[in-house]
């Protein structure tokens, strides 16, 4: 494997029905393709070496031999190849006719799995002319002269990767044989089909294996009988389509004439990742005993992936962004509207700096108001201008509130802070973390104080980015009753404020839009000569979309980070060079173990995505813990 990657195929070969030797050689070209894309396992639909619609020629005793012969010539062909090949025929057993996939490689026959479910109603009449797998209790046939290892108990490993095999009308029964297949160690399914079309069926079908993918958290390799097979009655389309965990990865193009090879890269440790994770898993796993057939060793390691990875991947592709915005949207003032109700507060608190994080918390409070039907002016939005606050955020600050329609109330915080400087004989001039953290903290006892008089809740500001980074000042804006954004990622902040900003507030959408082009900061330093934010936080920490890459695959899969470098360089290969990715890498991974201490005392906040870093829900680490090295 490639850093955890097995590439896999679905072959779609050109095909002339009961023509064994014609199909063959066509199923021998896309091997020797496969074999050069560097295809580890190579699977071709149901039936492929004679044909699906065959019918009764099945029966004729000169298909049979044919389709042998074919296989025997088939072996002979790949005898060089490394890439393990599966192909369906029809195999003979004491006087029984079974519908198979034969599993090659080097030239030899590693093992035969027959169908179980056959279809036998509309057009389809399987059960005319083959048994299922559970009528021969035979463990061993002779193929081709070899003998070989025969049943549906079957895995093929090579020590690294698993994979089993069901065929077509496996896969629509309630319960799969991949499904057990996957509980006894299978991380990939290939399924050798031969559906055929019918209006609005393709969607059900791309559904039905996204499902099952997602159910086993496998890979899913599915090659289906394409235009070569008889139109007599049904007309086959080729399909194939490959799936990681419930994702499409890769899919033919259908109605094609042309042979096609569809190739891609499967994520084996994020399989595997999300298997051990669940400890429900294996529960459904059946006493079934199972045989593994080893398979030699690939004889390439290194290959560029086929795929890419996300830049955004807490972001909602924008197929159902809008969806999946209102969604979390509506996790989070779910969340704020049960504790406002539960603690009876009269309102609710929230400091406004003009930036991303308080903006969105603001638009919650907001949303959480009018859901329970409680007048927004019991929203009190405090803006607190400090050393380093620009007239840009002051403005922006000012603006929102007013077009929001909250109490607003403006206390500057400086002249309490030159105070506090006296008190610990803190020269003002020097601009270090005492002269940043000291501004945070009195901006969040002006929060606490006005939430004590005004029988309020203090609403955090702070993201699910900053928590990681520990980029908080510890009890200062690390602080709050309930934070509304703990479980959103700054690149996931920006989109919701985005999408707020032509959803909700049309009369704010100016002033959103404003805020949208600031510069990310704290604005805890000085502005520069021209008025402008001096101290711009991705300066100092890096690129937030670099962060909240990190944080995902660390967090979500447990990848080391080696193989998030690996990755990082996949998605963002265009924009940063090798050594940039590496450095940021190496902040990312000393800051996240450095500041687990903040994280193990945070506020409560609702969860909205698969990652979460409260102590009482996903993320429980040790404050000590030493940090993972960077290779």
């Amino acid at each position: 494997m490639n850093n955890g990657f097995v590439r896999v195929a679905a072959a779609i070969p050109d095909l002339r029905v009961a023509d064994c030797a014609f199909n063959v050689s066509c199923i021998a070209d896309l091997v020797r393709r496969g074999e050069e894309e560097k295809a580890q396992v190579i699977c071709f639909p149901e039936l492929s070496v004679t044909g699906y619609t065959c019918a009764d020629l099945f029966f004729q005793q000169q298909l049979l031999s044919d389709a042998e012969k074919a296989l025997n010539e088939l072996q002979m062909l790949t005898f060089s190849t490394t890439s393990v090949i599966i192909v369906g025929m029809p195999v003979r057993v004491q006087n029984q006719l079974f519908n198979t996939a034969v599993v090659l490689q080097g030239g030899h026959i590693l093992g035969v799995v027959p169908k179980t479910h056959l279809p036998n109603n509309n057009e389809f009449y399987e059960k005319r002319w083959f048994s299922p797998s559970t009528a021969t209790g035979v463990q061993r046939i002779t193929l081709s002269g070899e003998d070989v290892p025969f049943g549906t108990d079957l895995l093929f490993s090579d020590g690294k990767f698993s994979f089993g095999i069901e065929l077509c009308e496996d896969l629509w029964v309630p319960i799969p044989p991949s499904s057990q297949h996957a509980l006894h160690g299978a991380d990939i399914i290939f399924n050798l089909s031969a559906t055929n079309e019918l209006i609005g069926k393709h969607q059900y079908l791309r559904q039905l294996i996204e499902q099952q993918s997602a159910r086993c958290n496998a890979g899913y390799v599915y090659s289906s009988a394409g235009a070569g097979e008889s139109t007599t009655d049904v007309v086959y389309a080729g399909n194939g389509i490959i799936v990681e965990n419930g994702k499409i990865i890769a899919s033919s193009e259908r109605f094609s004439f042309e042979p096609q090879l569809i190739v891609s890269d499967v994520d084996i440790e994020r399989l595997q990742a999300d298997r051990m994770r669940n400890t429900n898993y294996t529960n459904e796993k059946s006493d079934k005993t199972y045989r593994t057939i080893k398979l030699e060793d690939a004889h390439f390691t290194q290959f560029e992936l086929k795929r890419t990875f996300d830049k955004h991947p807490f972001v909602p592709p924008l197929t159902n962004r809008d969806a999946s915005c209102e969604e979390i949207f509506s996790i989070q003032v779910g969340g704020l509207a049960k504790r406002w109700k539960h603690t009876k507060a009269e309102t609710v608190v929230v400091g406004i700096s003009g930036g991303l994080d308080s903006t969105l918390a603001l638009l919650v409070c907001v949303k959480t108001a009018d859901k329970l039907g409680i007048d927004r002016k019991h929203i009190f939005g405090i803006t607190m201008p400090g050393f380093g606050t620009t007239d840009r955020t002051y403005t922006n600050a000012l603006n929102l509130m007013k077009s929001l329609g909250i109490t607003m109330l403006e206390i500057s915080i400086k002249d309490a802070c030159i105070q506090h400087f006296k008190d610990i004989n803190h020269d003002p001039d020097t601009h270090d973390v005492t002269y940043e953290n000291t501004q945070a903290r009195e901006r969040t006892q002006i929060l606490m104080d006005i939430a004590n008089k005004h029988n309020g809740l203090v609403i955090g500001t702070g993201d699910l980015s900053e928590s990681a980074l520990g980029w908080a000042t510890y009890n200062g804006d690390h602080m709050s009753m309930y934070a509304v954004n703990s479980g959103v990622p700054k690149t996931l902040v920006r989109y919701l404020v985005d999408w707020a900003a032509h959803k909700l507030e049309s009369q704010s959408e100016e002033i959103l839009r404003d805020i949208l082009d600031t510069p990310v900061s704290p604005e805890l330093l000085p502005a520069d000569e021209s008025g402008n934010i001096a101290q711009k936080t991705e300066d100092i920490v890096g690129p937030y979309e670099l962060h909240d890459f990190f944080l995902y695959y660390m967090v979500r899969f447990g990848f080391s980070p080696s193989k998030i470098m690996f990755l990082a360089q996949n998605a963002f290969g265009d924009i940063y060079a090798d050594d940039v990715i590496e450095k940021w890498l190496k902040i990312f991974i000393r800051r996240f173990f450095a500041q687990q201490f903040k994280r193990s005392c945070i506020p409560d906040g609702p969860k909205v995505g698969s990652i979460n870093l409260s102590p009482r829900g996903d993320w429980r680490m040790p404050s000590d813990a030493v940090a993972f090295l960077v290779n």
